[in-house]
């Protein structure tokens, strides 16, 4: 599929050109303005804050010669348009998580996370030394974009629930929100599941709209407020061991800019992938002891449950087979997490195992 001959040739596509047109004069002038729209809610904890940081670089990085222009989830269009918008011209560039573009194309899944899959370690081991950045660019030449890994939240926790699960039978006809492949798992285990932005999750599961939801982790959960709902938590999940977000810019776009300002995009996104995932792992362990003295009963799913969720994970995944690039993509992840996890759960697990249990 020839996206970029579709949409030069479609009534969006002219909004594309007018676009490139509009933006000629200022980029000869020496300065340029590229608008980032992302599915974020203007300071979502996190997430909102790894955007803020690749404009921020960029801009600083360039001189002067570009400006990234923000626009928060809702001001220009919703959460889970910024794709459209960017393949379309209507925007320049998107931070997101891709896997909320899965129906886009499967192997956008592997970009954010998948059940099951790779830590934030081992997802930076393929992204920048495996295929994983290279077989992100053949994905994104599909859709007319060039895409970098700009964010990591580290592993996100199992999820608040109204009732404790004491095995799989408790998620039939649960009401829960969960993107990607991992609500896929959940709705083969007869949970109803809803992909709801960010920024609504918090008055769906008020309202009695949702039984449950997972977010990030335990400081953006406290920042979202959901202890003040439930007290119910469960920790650990299958669903992101090590999510990963994205910076993607329109590929016209993209291939206007100086070899200089490429690269700053590239460097600026690659530095935040790092920044980020320190600052959620830096702010997770104290929210977390707070969300405990609150009154939060922190908790893990019994293995019942983790063998349901594996036996529905590897089913989902095996659905997509077929399709080539996703089956690249698939089948180079899955080697490169083989070998990563060797070594590190030989080496840092054994250690950290050693460590917790002499210091306590």
């Amino acid at each position: 599929m020839d996206r970029r001959s579709f949409l030069k040739t479609s009534a969006v596509g002219g909004a594309a050109a007018a676009t490139t047109t509009l933006a000629a004069p200022a980029y000869a002038a020496g300065h340029r303005t590229l608008t980032m729209v992302t599915s974020w809610g203007r300071g979502l904890a996190g997430v909102f804050d790894a955007a803020q940081r690749v404009a921020d670089s960029i801009n600083a990085m360039s001189d002067g010669s570009l400006t990234i222009e923000i626009k928060a989830a809702g001001e220009l269009v919703g959460a889970f348009e910024v794709f459209d918008a960017v393949t379309a011209g209507q925007a320049d560039m998107y931070h997101a998580a891709d896997y909320y573009f899965g129906g886009q194309h499967p192997g956008y899944f592997y970009y954010t996370s998948v059940p099951f899959g790779m830590t934030a370690q081992e997802l930076a081991n393929w992204y920048y030394h495996g295929d994983g950045m290279a077989l992100h660019d053949e994905l994104g030449q599909i859709f007319g974009l060039k895409s970098f890994l700009a964010g990591n939240t580290g592993a996100q926790a199992g999820g608040w629930f109204r009732n404790e699960i004491s095995g799989p039978e408790d998620f039939n006809g649960l009401k829960f929100r969960m993107p990607g492949m991992g609500g896929e798992v959940l709705g083969k285990m007869g949970a109803s599941v809803q992909n709801l932005p960010g920024a609504e999750v918090y008055q769906a599961l008020a309202s009695g709209a949702l039984d449950g939801t997972e977010w990030i982790g335990p400081w953006a959960d406290e920042k979202a407020g959901f202890q003040e709902i439930t007290k119910i938590y469960y920790t650990a999940g299958m669903h992101e061991p090590g999510a990963g977000l994205s910076l993607a810019t329109n590929r016209d776009v993209f291939d206007s800019l100086t070899p200089a300002q490429q690269k700053i995009i590239e460097i600026a996104a690659g530095e935040c992938h790092q920044w980020n995932l320190a600052q959620f792992l830096n702010n997770n362990g104290a929210a977390l002891q707070r969300l405990q003295s609150g009154g939060v009963k922190v908790l893990e799913f019994p293995d019942t449950v983790w063998d349901a969720m594996g036996a529905a994970a590897a089913e989902t995944k095996d659905q997509y087979n077929g399709d080539e690039i996703y089956d690249k993509i698939r089948t180079s992840y899955e080697a490169s997490m083989s070998a990563s996890s060797g070594w590190l759960t030989k080496s840092e697990g054994a250690y950290r195992a050693q460590r917790d249990r002499i210091t306590g």
